[in-house]
């Protein structure tokens, strides 16, 4: 079979497409980083991440350069794909974040973190950075992790259930205002109708899933999966008896949980507990 013919010669994958798009409209357009920065009334060193691929931005600023070079929608639908793009995640979590993507419903127990869906931008931040990542890296690791918060927030979106260990609301960031924050995106998440946030008090004791973080995703088909994670590595579990296993342990642990309105009022309370930033 003949090889296909490259028609355009630009990348397939997402995110240097995305910055290479960004380039190439510039260049037609004419001008520099600076002068676009002051017609968008945005920060140029912004623009040169986002066009040298170490940054992908926020959509209301390629809301904004989609109107400034008169491609409506057409940067949007770029960015939108690249920040789902699975490459740009670690090998080992890729599979993983596919299948997260066409969840019919997941379901998910924290022992010590929030999960990657619920968290804010400085909740990833902060604990990305314990494991090492800084400057660029960091900054990409942040927009691959919280821009899979879009998944709870489609149209179709999935329906999604997370039991959270007393002990994750009790582990406050060392930024205050940052940990506020999160507090504040998880009651705002909580009223969502297709997400409901429970939590384990700590009174519950031992269970069956007391030191595993543990996400199931139901699939199209019926098929369940379950993902297990740890500091170190993430687990796909698919075999039926051993996720089976560890649905009914996630039973077991929902029956020890506060119910939706309870735990709302407990998160509330750790809003209330926590320090307001110092005023200026």
């Amino acid at each position: 079979m003949p090889q296909r013919r490259v028609v355009t010669g630009r990348s397939h994958e997402p995110r240097a497409r995305f910055a290479e798009e960004l380039r190439l409209l510039r260049a037609g357009k004419g001008g520099s980083l600076r002068d676009l920065a002051d017609r968008l009334g945005w920060d140029a060193s912004t623009l040169g991440k986002m066009e040298s691929g170490r940054s992908l931005g926020s959509p209301e600023l390629v809301e904004a350069l989609d109107q400034h070079y008169g491609t409506p929608g057409m940067l949007l639908a770029l960015w939108e794909l690249a920040v789902g793009d699975p490459t740009q995640f670690k090998e080992q979590y890729r599979r993983y974040m596919v299948l997260e993507t066409e969840a019919l419903s997941l379901w998910h127990f924290g022992v010590s973190v929030l999960p990657g869906l619920l968290q804010t931008d400085g909740y990833a931040r902060e604990l990305l950075s314990l494991g090492g990542a800084k400057g660029d890296e960091l900054d990409q690791q942040v927009e691959a992790r919280t821009g899979r918060r879009k998944t709870l927030e489609e149209e179709d979106a999935p329906i999604f259930r997370s039991l959270l260990a007393e002990a994750v609301l009790r582990t406050p960031l060392r930024d205050v205002g940052e940990w506020r924050r999160q507090l504040e995106h998880l009651l705002e998440v909580s009223e969502w109708p297709n997400v409901t946030i429970q939590v384990v008090p700590q009174g519950a004791g031992l269970h069956g899933l007391v030191s595993s973080d543990v996400m199931f995703l139901k699939l199209l088909g019926g098929r369940t999966m379950a993902y297990l994670e740890n500091a170190l590595r993430g687990e796909l579990v698919e075999e039926n008896a051993s996720v089976e296993r560890l649905h009914r342990a996630y039973d077991a642990m929902r029956d020890l949980a506060l119910n939706p309105a309870e735990s709302r009022k407990f998160i509330l309370r750790m809003l209330e507990e926590s320090p307001c930033e110092p005023s200026t």
